[in-house]
C-alpha cells in the first residue's frame, strides 16, 4: 500500500462550517435580509465565535453575506441587477469549462456523467426537486473538474454559491423543468460526441434560460411585497 492510499482525507472544521452555512443560505433557512444568529449557530454547530466568524468572512467574499462592523452579518438580498450581472459571466465560465472538458473527457468520466444524468432524470420523473437540484449541481461540478483548469475553477467557485441561491428563488414551472431536463439531454449528447463548441453554446444558453426564470420569480416576489405593503 502506498502512502497516498494510507492517507485519510479529512474535511477541516473551517471548510465544514463554510459548507453548512452556505447550504443554510442557499436553501433559504437563513432568509435574505435577515441577521445571522451567531450565538444560536455556535450552539447548533458546537463551535466558538472565532471559527464561525472566519467562515462568515468567506461567505461575505462570495457575496452571500454582508458584514456590518459591530453589528454582525446579514444575508445579502438578491436583485434583478445581480442576476443580470452574474449569469452572463457564469454562462461564459461554464461554456469554457464545457469546451475544455470535451478535450479531456475519458470514457470513464463520460460513464460517470451519464450515470448522474439518469439519476437526475429519475428525480425529475418522481417530482423530487431537492435531490434533482443536488444531482444537477454535481453534473456541472463534474464538468468543471474534467476541464482541469484551476483558474477557471476558482472563478467559478466565487460565483457558484450566489448562483445556487438564485436558483432557489425561482418557482420552476413544470414546463421550465421539462425544458431544463431536455437541455441536459443535449449536454450529455454533446459530451458523448466530444463537441466542445456545441457544448459551450448549450451551457451558455442553459444559464441564460435559468436567469430568465429567476428574474420572473424575483419580479413576482417584489410585486407581491408591494401589494401587501
Amino acid at each position: 500500500m502506498t502512502d497516498s492510499e494510507r492517507t485519510i482525507t479529512r474535511v477541516s472544521l473551517h471548510d465544514e462550517l463554510v459548507g453548512r452555512l452556505r447550504d443554510l443560505i442557499v436553501e433559504g433557512e437563513l432568509p435574505p435580509g435577515g441577521k445571522v444568529p451567531e450565538k444560536q449557530l455556535c450552539t447548533d454547530f458546537g463551535v466558538s465565535r472565532t471559527p464561525l466568524r472566519e467562515a462568515l468572512k468567506v461567505l461575505a467574499s462570495e457575496g452571500l453575506l454582508e458584514l456590518h462592523p459591530n453589528r454582525g452579518a446579514t444575508v445579502a438580498k438578491l436583485t434583478l441587477e445581480d442576476v443580470d450581472e452574474m449569469f452572463p459571466v457564469m454562462g461564459s465560465l461554464e461554456a469554457l469549462a464545457g469546451e475544455l472538458a470535451c478535450r479531456n473527457l475519458t470514457d470513464e468520466s463520460l460513464a460517470e456523467l451519464r450515470a448522474l444524468h439518469y439519476q437526475m432524470v429519475l428525480h425529475y420523473h418522481r417530482s423530487e426537486l431537492a435531490p434533482y437540484f443536488r444531482i444537477n449541481q454535481e453534473i456541472h461540478e463534474k464538468i468543471l473538474d474534467i476541464a482541469g483548469n484551476a483558474t477557471l475553477s476558482s472563478l467559478h467557485r466565487g460565483l457558484s454559491g450566489r448562483i445556487r441561491r438564485a436558483r432557489y428563488v425561482a418557482n420552476m414551472s413544470k414546463a421550465r423543468w421539462a425544458q431544463a431536463v431536455e437541455e441536459h439531454e443535449r449536454i450529455l449528447e454533446a459530451l458523448s460526441s466530444r463537441d466542445g463548441p456545441r457544448l459551450g453554446d448549450i451551457l451558455r444558453s442553459h444559464l441564460a434560460n435559468k436567469a430568465e426564470v429567476i428574474k420572473e420569480g424575483l419580479a413576482a416576489d417584489t410585486g407581491e411585497k408591494r401589494r401587501s405593503a
